[in-house]
């Protein structure tokens, strides 16, 4: 295999289409986790309030039908990024995303809620995270890092601006029914800018990946045919630290979002304020996750790995203690450490493995982190019902970053 070359300079004329890739990738994990993960549970206490006789763990449900049946998908859709590409797959997940919402707005009963989440569970396959990370990592080698860290800011994003929105309508009177059919038209934007901006590949405007020295007819203009095979990888002790990692980290943060606006109001917030936690928990992740992305270009190895989970391990710990007036702060903490450790996850995946399987591979690895995180989702909330608090729910947080501070020792480039 031939060794890429990297140049350090692009010119600026060669670069606009790549950073207009990174940003329509932002906003396409902005659309696509905000509206079916984070953003969307500013609604819970309005849905609960037309339906008491549901509780927590009944609605949060959901969640795990949507991340149990997006794990399952993810290989599947993997083999179509591989084979086909990301741009019709954002295309048809925006169109989907749009009538699920639309739908919403008119369920009655739990089955009709289950039903559109598994609907929402091809969204995310369809344009969430897998699709976005590798798009971007075909366009860049140099600055990966830092282009992958804009991509997943877009995960913070959809719970920082849509989720004090949703609260912003409720708190006018609108209902909640209404405000799923106004955010419906939402991911019309970002069906037209894959329409008319993206492209699988650099070679398809006649460019170059960010950073890589080839003529256009040269093999290493594609970087998407350099690194392991799908069942090579699969035979490393790095990709299943990888994959568990994954699983521990997003049970614990998803069934942390997913309970955070009910928890909130819990300890005295109106519906307004704990909405705004969604954005206390999203901004510091977003400045996390381009700062992290950063950094990572410039800093090799596992420290930056080791420190964000450091901090988001005392900030759990802080949040079993946590009250309504050291609450929002606490939040504070594990956003930004989450949002740079979540960059520094797929970049690792990405660099430990190559461009050559990373469909299939990141599709494998979803399996398990969307197992856990519909996991986390669902049994925060089961344990609520059981015990009347989350603290409980918040020890098994501490256990499970534990955990994945252990295996970061057994990550290692494999290509």
């Amino acid at each position: 295999m031939a060794t890429l070359q990297i140049q350090d300079t692009v010119l600026p004329q060669q670069t606009r289409f790549h950073w207009i890739t990174v940003w329509i990738a932002c906003f396409a994990l902005l659309i696509s986790n905000g509206m079916t993960l984070t953003a969307i549970t500013a609604f819970d206490s309005a849905i609960l309030a037309d339906f008491p006789e549901w509780t927590r763990g009944q609605l949060k449900f959901r969640e795990l039908i949507t991340l149990v049946l997006a794990g399952l998908l993810a290989p599947v859709v993997g083999i179509l990024i591989d084979k086909v590409g990301v741009r019709i797959l954002m295309m048809v997940g925006s169109v989907i995303l749009g009538l699920a919402y639309f739908a919403y707005g008119y369920i009655t009963d739990l089955r009709q809620i289950y039903m559109v989440h598994a609907v929402f569970a091809v969204v995310l396959v369809a344009c969430g995270l897998n699709v976005a990370v590798i798009l971007v990592s075909t366009w860049f080698v140099k600055l990966r890092g830092t282009a992958i860290g804009i991509v997943v800011v877009g995960t913070s994003l959809g719970g920082a601006l849509l989720g004090p929105l949703y609260g912003s309508w409720l708190a006018a009177g609108m209902s909640w029914q209404q405000g799923f059919q106004l955010a419906a038209f939402i991911p019309a934007s970002l069906f037209l800018l894959a329409l008319f901006l993206v492209r699988n590949k650099p070679s398809q405007r006649g460019l170059l990946p960010y950073g890589v020295v080839a003529s256009p007819t040269d093999s290493q203009a594609d970087i998407s045919s350099h690194g392991l095979g799908y069942w090579e990888a699969l035979k490393t002790r790095s990709f299943w630290a990888i994959a568990i990692i994954a699983m521990c980290t997003f049970y614990t943060l998803l069934g942390l979002q997913a309970n955070l606006v009910l928890h909130l109001q819990d300890l005295g917030f109106d519906i307004q304020s704990a909405s705004a936690g969604l954005a206390m928990l999203f901004t510091p992740a977003l400045v996390g996750k381009f700062l992290f992305g950063l950094l990572a270009d410039k800093i090799s190895g596992r420290m930056i790995l080791y420190g964000n989970l450091s901090v988001m391990f005392l900030g759990l710990i802080g949040l079993l203690f946590a009250g309504a007036g050291t609450v929002m702060m606490v939040i504070f903490i594990i956003g930004l450490a989450w949002g740079g450790f979540y960059t520094l996850l797929q970049l690792t995946a990405i660099n430990s493995f190559g461009l050559k399987a990373s469909g299939r591979l990141l599709g494998t690895i979803t399996i398990l982190d969307a197992i856990g995180g519909g996991l986390g989702i669902y049994l925060t909330g089961k344990i609520f019902d059981i015990y009347g608090s989350y603290h409980n729910a918040f020890i098994i947080y501490i256990v499970l970053v534990a955990i994945a501070l252990l295996l970061i020792s057994q990550v290692k480039k494999q290509a």
